[in-house]
């Protein structure tokens, strides 16, 4: 299984505490939605969203970031620190 990642001010959380996190912003969604302000402030935030990196879901918070408006999450690519030694 893939650990769900969380991303605060750059600083990833431990696994379990990413877990929580997600499992928290996926019943705010469910009853909120596209309310991502909301979330952020209740988690004590000044912004939270989700991006793909790598093809994978990734929550970004941070607490001087203002705070974009819902919509498709944006696809970062795979720090290139982070390959395999494969080139384009």
């Amino acid at each position: 299984m893939t650990a769900l990642r969380v991303l605060v001010d750059g600083v990833p959380l431990p696994d379990e505490e990413a877990r929580a996190m997600w499992h928290r912003f996926s019943a705010w969604m469910e009853e909120h939605v596209g309310d991502l302000a909301g979330f952020a402030r209740a988690e004590g935030f000044a912004s939270v969203h989700p991006e793909m990196h790598g093809g994978l879901p990734v929550l970004v918070a941070s607490h001087s970031a203002p705070q974009g408006p819902y919509g498709p999450a944006p696809k970062k690519r795979d720090d290139p620190r982070r390959r395999s030694g494969r080139r384009h």
